[in-house]
């Protein structure tokens, strides 16, 4: 690949980077097919790969995305993993695994995505809308599964491979991996991963108050934790005629476990209110998913394709409440919410023209929401939405390093809910300019408009059934605009030298506030509603250096939020996102030790402290985030004289450090009833893991 091309990947970056590129993803293919063939690519805004994650031995969705600057992942706990794109939360992004759609609103207190990523083929990552492509308001995260061909060598019809992991905060778990040609056109995977999982301790062995004394009760192990996971994934592909390939897929996710009662607040708010209420800590708690899949790709002459999904699943959350049903008999035994998305995802390509060159992007999409509410197996309350586009983008390249790309997007949305029912529709728009200055030094201009219409509510605590009619609520709205410049090149004596930076600025109109302040004449404390236009401004930074076996990547981000507030909510003038991050930097070091098949892994993940401030549903008496730094280590060993066999070694949060993540709950809320309650959810402290894995 010349210069000139790897700048112009480069050019669309954000930041651009995924975490650290390891120099092994720069050597021939044959070697990646033999020994890495189990790397996760993680890319950034859909351009930069060819990141091989198993070294990080990841179990957690955070492990893989924190270090993408503008991306955090917050909740320790294993329903609650929220992405966040430069301080918007997942219900503001699209998220999907094999092209089906994951924003299902379950539950406030719980993250809407659930997937290990041990068998995750890629991960991409938008940061920001940047596309008519994508829908949402701050990006979007697609996950995609291994098929067999990602894992066969070459000359092998059956292959397999599995893992055992042990870590001592504390989890055990494997996985157990089947593939194969069963003929010529027809190949078929196999995945099960179990995880067994206890409570983990927090950095330094306390859990404490804001004075930092330790809170009476509390042992520095997270209860509420323990549970299994089990998750299991068949996938079948039929390339029935050249250039044409059809796949089906079926995947089980169940997380169960004793779990507590708010995944998402801190081990001392649970304690306070079931000491207050006389409830117990835990709970016997239920999640599963069930997704089928059907994906058509088609690749028609030398510059066309096609991938049609069509896609279905369902959600289940399920409790045990009945300890609280005993105290109050009128509140149900057994809680369950359910929640279905189905849907048709069409994408196209097409490249045309000699001299001036236009690469066409074109598509349509579906998407059906439903959710139940059902106490004690009773259908109390339903609601439903759909979502359709359809879009078209050109890049036209004309020439002297110079492109320019137009879109225009069509965005219709209708919804029955208890707080309205309309229907939404815009056209929106798209243009960026490329100028490849020399082969080294790239530029990039581009705004992009953004669509999102009111949400179903939550589908856990009523499916809606309590919410406040608001039949004049409007949809969101309002552009992205980037300013971005990239530069590689040969210099400074190393191999690869990489610089850029990217300046955003989002602005966000009528944003919708599900705890606005309630007219009066509802009755009603708060209640759903347009508050007013949220801005977001930041910058995004990188500088690589990679020198022989050496890579390195150091990053920077920072974004601040700030409400533009209606007549009627003018007490939340200025008042920020809840999961705003402060200052973040974050430094990859990865080294190949050339012929022993050895390679370091060391990444350290500083962020600053947040200053308290008004914010949208944050803590009420101090919503301040302390500022914290991570460091992780890992190894990676593959013995010549043992072919398929990996030996991981890695300690999580070498020092030890008290810390939450600031995507996560945080800070002290006043509650008449229970008092001060420490809300923030503290990650695991020190954890040495191992991973063997062996593949036949």
């Amino acid at each position: 690949m010349n210069n000139k091309s790897k700048t112009l990947r480069l050019a669309a970056l954000p930041a651009a980077l995924a975490a650290a590129i390891p120099a092994w993803a720069q050597q021939d293919d044959s070697k990646l097919e033999e020994v890495f063939v189990w790397g996760t690519e993680v890319s950034s805004s859909s351009v930069l790969s060819d990141e091989a994650i198993a070294i990080r031995q990841a179990d957690h969705v955070s492990d893989l995305l924190r270090t993408l600057p503008g991306v955090d992942v917050g909740g320790s706990h294993s329903l609650n993993q929220r992405i966040t794109i430069r301080s918007l939360g997942d219900r503001n992004l699209r998220v999907s695994i094999d092209g089906a759609n994951q924003n299902t609103y379950m539950y406030h207190h719980m993250g809407n995505l659930q997937i290990h990523t041990d068998i995750l083929r890629s991960v991409d990552t938008a940061v920001g809308t940047n596309s008519v492509i994508d829908g949402g308001l701050g990006g979007t995260v697609r996950f995609e599964t291994r098929q067999a061909s990602d894992l066969l060598t070459k000359n092998q019809q059956f292959g397999a491979r599995i893992t055992g992991t042990l870590a001592d905060n504390d989890s055990s778990g494997y996985t157990a991996t089947g593939y194969g040609q069963l003929t010529d056109s027809v190949d078929v995977l196999g995945y099960y991963h179990y995880l067994d999982r206890n409570n983990f301790r927090v950095g330094g062995g306390e859990i404490q108050d804001i004075d930092g004394n330790k809170i009476p009760g509390t042992d520095g192990e997270v209860k509420g934790q323990e549970g299994e996971l089990k998750n299991a994934l068949l996938k079948l592909g039929w390339n029935f005629a050249q250039g044409q390939r059809l796949q089906l897929a079926y995947e089980s996710y169940i997380d169960e476990g004793d779990y507590s009662y708010r995944p998402d607040m801190g081990l001392a708010t649970d304690i306070s209110i079931g000491d207050s209420l006389g409830l117990p800590l835990t709970f016997p708690t239920e999640f599963t998913r069930d997704t089928v899949t059907l994906k058509y790709s088609l690749e028609w002459g030398d510059n066309s394709s096609l991938d049609a999904t069509l896609y279905g699943n369902e959600s289940t959350l399920a409790r045990d409440e009945t300890a609280i049903n005993a105290i109050w008999p009128t509140d149900p035994a057994h809680v369950e919410g359910r929640a279905r998305n189905s849907g048709v995802d069409l994408l196209g390509t097409t490249t045309l023209g000699d001299g001036v060159v236009h690469r066409l992007t074109y598509g349509a999409e579906l998407i059906n929401y439903d959710t139940e509410y059902r106490p004690d197996g009773q259908v109390a309350s339903e609601e439903e939405a759909s979502n359709r586009a359809l879009y078209i983008e050109d890049r036209i390249e004309f020439g002297h390093g110079l492109a320019l790309i137009p879109g225009v997007r069509y965005n219709s949305y209708d919804i029955d809910s208890h707080v309205v029912d309309d229907s939404y529709s815009e056209v929106t728009g798209g243009l960026a300019g490329e100028w490849a200055i020399t082969d080294a030094l790239l530029v990039k201009l581009s705004t992009t408009g953004l669509f999102q219409g009111p949400e179903i509510a939550e589908v856990f605590i009523g499916a809606g059934i309590r919410d406040v009619s608001n039949p004049g609520i409007d949809s969101q709205g309002g552009y992205n605009s980037e300013f971005s410049l990239a530069y590689e090149t040969a210099a400074l004596g190393a191999d690869r030298f990489s610089a850029g930076f990217t300046l955003f600025d989002t602005d966000i109109d009528s944003y919708i506030y599900e705890y606005a302040p309630a007219p009066a004449d509802t009755g009603a404390r708060y209640w759903k509603d347009n508050v007013g236009d949220m801005n977001i401004q930041g910058v995004e930074a990188y500088l690589g250096y990679d020198l022989g076996g050496l890579t390195t990547l150091l990053t920077y981000s920072v974004s601040d939020s700030e409400l533009s507030a209606f007549g009627e909510y003018a007490a939340l003038e200025g008042a920020r996102l809840d999961r705003e991050q402060g200052d973040t930097v974050s430094l990859n070091v990865d080294y190949e030790f050339d012929g022993l098949n050895l390679f370091l892994h060391w990444d350290l993940l500083w962020v600053d402290d947040v200053p308290a401030g008004l914010n949208l549903d944050g803590a009420t008496l101090d919503n301040a985030k302390d500022g914290y730094t991570v460091n992780n280590i890992s190894a990676r060993w593959l013995p010549a004289a043992l072919p398929g066999l990996e030996l991981t070694l890695g300690v999580d949060n070498l020092f030890d450090e008290y810390y939450a993540s600031q995507s996560s709950r945080t800070g002290v809320s006043f509650h008449p009833r229970f008092g001060e309650l420490q809300l923030t959810d503290y990650e695991p402290g020190r954890n040495f893991k191992g991973t063997v894995a062996y593949r036949f």
